[in-house]
């Protein structure tokens, strides 16, 4: 799908209601089936990628059952087996590194055979740090060129426990070799260099798992076979989502507020940087249970260059936008140790420089980064996304400001935020190409 942006609408202040958690969702669905009853949600994201996560909690053997409510909002029932089954078919998990990489966790534990597979970007995309780390502790795990890409093949079974030092901060990572750890033959220890999203500890918590922290070292109890108690409750909104628009508030002088987001620290620092790069950002906490839950208000100033390279895993998703907001910044911005960024949907610091280089903005490739000297972009310009939603939407977004822009595979926007072109509406025109 090709879309054209064609102008910014003249407004001042703006509510996005944006969707669901999808980080949240997708654990949601597949944490419950480490459970011991029904497990309800309440706000569950409706995107592609989530509800392959629910579809193969199904082939495992859940009931799931979906519900639309009145106010728009997606309930979800999940009542989980006795016993996680061996399926009949490839478990499909689209474009979502997130399904893929936390059920080989699960499943490297659980006796069987599986054969987790996506579509062809994540196909493409490296799972050796996760396949090499469940090898060493006693998965037997197949792919391709070695486990190194998609599909994995999984003979799940016995785990032995284990002390892993992660030379990457991946919540991905470190929630796949929870789950493993937690049907490990004794206690297990897991360390990052830096603290990446921590989703998972913070639910794992809630349902009684007795994680801990141990000088750096998350230690992970065996389970030893019991079960969880059900979850239910309200899934907050994405504040990934919800940054696009913090970004468009930023850069068109206007205000954005974001309610029902979590503010979890580590998902919350690109706003951070926005304020520090000049925009006007308020957080406001009304509720804290699983995750703090609150509204984010984004008010647009001047903005100035900044060089970022600290807490990189908790705004990794949230940089391509981010680079929209340096790209009309006075002065030069600099994103360093962020090679992360290269192994994404795309490789997105070529994508973010390629792209912006169209636009007449000067940029350069770091090979952990970026640098962009801020100007003022010009429009006519058509946008390779290379199927990776950010970039699309991320681009869509500095088209408000230029107009007549044209984006590339932006079916891939739909995978993570289906909702994403009706609050676009609201400040600004899209046209189908095509």
């Amino acid at each position: 799908m090709r879309f054209k942006v064609l102008k910014g609408k003249r407004v001042k202040e703006v509510r996005f209601d944006v969707d669901a958690d999808k980080s949240i969702s997708h654990r949601c669905a597949i944490f419950s089936l480490l459970t011991d009853g029904v497990n309800r949600f309440k706000n569950y994201l409706p995107g592609e990628d989530t509800r392959h996560s629910l579809k193969i909690a199904e082939q495992l053997g859940a009931t799931v059952t979906l519900n639309q409510l009145k106010n728009g909002d997606l309930e979800v029932e999940i009542v989980p087996p006795s016993k996680i089954k061996e399926p009949t078919d490839i478990l499909y998990c689209g474009n979502s590194g997130t399904t893929i990489r936390i059920y080989s966790g699960l499943l490297a534990g659980v006796e069987g055979f599986f054969v987790l597979s996506g579509d062809r970007y994540l196909n493409r995309r490296p799972m050796g740090r996760v396949v090499n780390p469940l090898r060493q502790i006693g998965a037997k795990i197949e792919g391709r060129a070695d486990g190194k890409y998609p599909p994995l093949g999984i003979r799940g079974g016995k785990l032995k426990r284990f002390k892993y030092h992660s030379p990457i901060s991946s919540a991905q990572v470190k929630s796949a070799l929870i789950l493993a750890g937690l049907q490990g033959e004794g206690d297990s220890y897991y360390r990052e260099p830096t603290l990446s999203r921590d989703h998972t500890e913070r639910m794992l918590k809630g349902m009684g798992v007795g994680l801990k922290e141990e000088k750096g070292w998350i230690k992970i109890p065996s389970l030893k076979g019991k079960r969880l108690p059900s979850l239910s409750f309200q899934i907050p909104n994405d504040p990934s989502s919800g940054f696009f628009f913090g970004v468009w508030a930023a850069i068109t002088g206007n205000k954005a507020i974001i309610p029902n987001i979590t503010l979890n620290p580590t998902r919350v620092e690109g706003y951070k940087v926005l304020e520090r790069m000049g925009a006007r950002v308020e957080f406001y906490l009304e509720e804290d249970r699983y995750e703090p839950v609150g509204t984010i208000v984004v008010e647009g100033r001047e903005l100035k260059g900044i060089e970022v390279m600290d807490k990189i895993p908790w705004l990794i998703d949230e940089i391509p936008a981010l680079a929209m907001a340096m790209a009309v910044a006075k002065g030069v911005s600099i994103v360093r140790r962020a090679k992360e960024l290269r192994v994404k949907e795309s490789d997105r610091i070529r994508k973010v420089v390629e792209n912006l280089r169209k636009f007449g903005i000067q940029a350069e490739e770091l090979e952990d980064g970026f640098i962009i000297e801020g100007g003022t972009p010009r429009g006519g310009v058509v946008v390779e996304s290379g199927g990776d939603h950010r970039i699309a939407m991320g681009f869509a977004i500095l088209g408000t400001v230029t107009g007549e822009v044209e984006i590339t595979e932006g079916e891939s926007i739909n995978t993570s935020f289906p909702s994403f072109f009706q609050l676009f509406s609201q400040i600004g025109q899209i046209e189908p190409v095509g």
